[in-house]
């Protein structure tokens, strides 16, 4: 077929690939000419996404967006049968409102100075909200605790905010006597409150 300069502007007659290589380049093509569409499947490699455009906001539910992590390897002691604060905490500024953080704690060096039945008890506080009942650990009969015991908990929460918020871990004894945490002064038996963002 002849190939034919209307006078419309058109051309008519031209093959699929009759072009030379290099003839139409970017600037040739019109803005937004090119969508999904065109693109075929695996045209799009790491190569060619530049760096920081992978934004929570196109990340699907169940992404881990961010952790952080909060320590404690000094020992934290009470005598207190209320609640008081371990010196344990993390703040994180969630990416999204709808975003969960996953809350795990754990703590080493568990112990009790007084030869009683005896049991402490733990809390996990978002703000100033009580969030989760934490974890207990009971010591039975006469004798001193004994350094290196565990305990922990994981906690799913909703804080529904992007703004930042800040948990920490508040700890009891069941009577008058002193418990203690992160006894030791080694890092395998201090705390550690680890707060996983994920996406909702």
């Amino acid at each position: 077929m002849a190939i034919v300069i209307n006078g419309s502007g058109t051309v008519t007659g031209l093959a699929v690939g009759g072009l030379p290589d290099g003839t139409v380049d970017s600037g040739t093509l019109a803005t937004n000419s090119v969508d999904s569409a065109e693109l075929i499947d695996g045209s799009i490699d790491t190569a060619h996404i530049a760096a920081n455009q992978i934004t929570t906001a196109i990340m699907p539910t169940g992404s881990v967006l961010q952790v952080v992590v909060g320590e404690l390897n000094s020992t934290a002691a009470t005598s207190s049968t209320s609640f008081v604060d371990s010196g344990l905490s993390a703040s994180i500024t969630p990416r999204s409102t709808a975003s969960k953080i996953l809350v795990t704690f754990n703590a080493g060096g568990i112990n009790k100075s007084a030869e009683n039945n005896q049991c402490i008890s733990f809390k996990l506080i978002r703000g100033s909200t009580h969030v989760h009942g934490g974890a207990n650990v009971f010591f039975t009969g006469t004798g001193f605790g004994i350094s290196g015991i565990d305990a922990g908990f994981t906690h799913l929460d909703s804080p529904s905010t992007a703004s930042a918020v800040t948990y920490k871990i508040t700890f009891k004894a069941r009577i008058a006597a002193s418990v203690s945490m992160a006894t030791g002064g080694e890092a395998s038996q201090g705390a550690r409150l680890i707060l996983t963002e994920i996406a909702g």
